[in-house]
């Protein structure tokens, strides 16, 4: 289910630049400072492209419930497509502080990319025309549907068929009610675990993207890594299950970097607070502690609304 904001087509209306760029807002840290730590991998080229490229709007993506700019970006002869969201066009929220949505995109990215796993695409924290935002890589979809996974669908009976999980039973129109399942896909899978790591609030369907060869892409993220219990996601479908061998493994590895002097803890130190951070922590030892994917806690309502 792509989500509606990342398809351009027709559903753009032109943008001029701003007279001048607009005063970064505060946030946890500021996006020019270097980092205090020694990056642990040599830096990805479409970060460096996104980070140190000429961003220029094309337009606005009207459905977007905060301020998204379709861009494109240039640097050194190479170029591409990306988005774009301004600190100054973010909505207040009344559980997150204000003006620190960008910055949890990129935490997230970087938590991704700290797990070895390819989910979310490449995302920065830089200047552009309207002041500090978040960066992020556009996702092309596939020229036919026929090579777009189908991850998310309503199906009758009470039970899911083979090679997918059931979430629950969902409202339908005129009273009725439909099971909502999902793909039971190891790549799924890994985004639940990575959703639970950085307690991501809103996992709906339209937040996967599908991408070439049958992958997808997770996108918005911007309220994730909440110091309090925030889980909210359509991926219960492994709930209480045994996590595998290789989110164990990336666990274990993510516990280390997060330490205090790792890598991981220094750069989210520039975009998450400490409090954030602890409870990071806590959430990737808990996870290692039970073994299992975690379940509702009940306190909070598990189901994102709207769902996609």
């Amino acid at each position: 289910m792509p989500a509606p904001e990342r398809i351009p087509a027709g559903r753009l209306s032109a943008m001029e630049p701003a007279a001048r760029p607009a005063a970064p807002l505060p946030g946890p840290a500021d996006p020019q400072d270097p980092p205090s730590a020694a990056p642990s991998a040599a830096p990805d080229p479409r970060d460096v492209l996104l980070a140190e490229g000429e961003l220029t709007v094309r337009g606005r993506i009207q459905e977007a419930s905060n301020a998204v700019l379709y861009c494109t970006v240039a640097h050194d002869g190479t170029g591409g497509a990306c988005v774009y969201k301004p600190v100054a066009g973010e909505r207040p929220l009344w559980d997150f502080p204000d003006g620190t949505l960008a910055q949890r995109e990129v935490a997230a990215y970087e938590v991704s990319r700290a797990c070895g796993w390819d989910l979310i695409p490449p995302t920065v924290l830089r200047e552009g025309p309207y002041g500090t935002g978040m960066v992020q890589e556009w996702i092309e979809a596939p020229e036919s549907d026929e090579a777009v996974p189908e991850l998310l669908a309503l199906v009758d009976g009470e039970e899911p068929g083979p090679g997918w999980k059931a979430v629950g039973l969902a409202q339908t129109g005129e009273g009725g009610t439909a099971l909502l399942v999902h793909a039971d896909d190891p790549r799924l899978r890994r985004l639940a675990v990575l959703d639970a790591v950085i307690n991501n609030g809103d996992r709906k369907g339209g937040h996967l993207l599908p991408g070439v060869d049958g992958t997808f892409f997770a996108i918005d993220h911007g309220v994730s890594f909440h110091a309090e219990d925030k889980l909210r996601t359509l991926l219960w479908g492994w709930a209480g299950e045994p996590l595998t061998e290789e989110a164990l493994a990336v666990l274990r590895d993510l516990r280390t970097s997060l330490a205090d002097g790792g890598p991981l803890a220094a750069r989210l130190a520039e975009l998450i607070t400490e409090r954030e951070t602890e409870a990071l922590r806590a959430r990737v030892a808990r996870l290692l502690d039970s073994g299992r994917h975690p379940e509702p806690s009940g306190e909070w309502p598990a189901i994102p609304w709207p769902p996609v």
